[in-house]
């Protein structure tokens, strides 16, 4: 890639957004921003306490997310966020036209367990069903690529970065 994409990093609580977020952000030589700091502490508390949250919580995140993403555009960057309907990924392509979403996927299972053994995050592993239940993977007519969470983390950040490099370079 010659023009640095701006991408989204999504997924269901678990997945590792944030471990590959980073790694992925590394091997493209781009700055990396956790999704979960544009989250308003309204929202951290509802998370917090096992409540999920509503779409009318959701869009202020998505704009700040989307307002960082517009201003990487033709610098490239990484993002995470779970992005988990295609209605939010709408609002973020209308801040960012050209971001592409690196969808990590897996197994239900192994999700859950490598949620039960993170440590210091506000998601519980009871809101893992609401969020199974509101996913809406990447559509056909959506720029990204849909990668599997087993292995290791760079095994992941690998194949993600396999995937990445088969897109077409990102418009401005």
């Amino acid at each position: 890639m010659s023009t640095p994409h701006v991408v989204v990093v999504m997924g269901v609580a678990g997945t590792g957004k944030t471990t590959i977020g980073p790694l992925l952000a590394a091997r493209l030589g781009v700055p990396y921003a956790e999704g979960d700091d544009f989250h308003p502490p309204a929202n951290i508390a509802k998370m917090s306490a096992g409540t999920p949250l509503t779409d009318e919580d959701r869009w202020p995140w998505l704009d700040a997310i989307g307002s960082w993403a517009h201003g990487r555009a033709g610098l490239g960057g990484v993002v995470s966020s779970s992005a988990l309907k295609r209605s939010y990924r709408d609002r973020l392509r209308t801040a960012a036209p050209g971001i592409v979403f690196v969808h990590l996927t897996g197994d239900r299972a192994l999700i859950e367990d490598r949620m039960a053994h993170r440590q210091g995050h506000f998601m519980p592993t009871a809101l893992l069903d609401s969020q199974f239940a509101t996913l809406q993977p990447l559509e056909p007519d959506e720029a990204g690529v849909a990668v599997d969470v087993s292995g290791s983390p760079e095994e992941i950040t690998e194949r993600a970065m396999t995937a990445l490099a088969a897109l077409p370079e990102p418009t401005q």
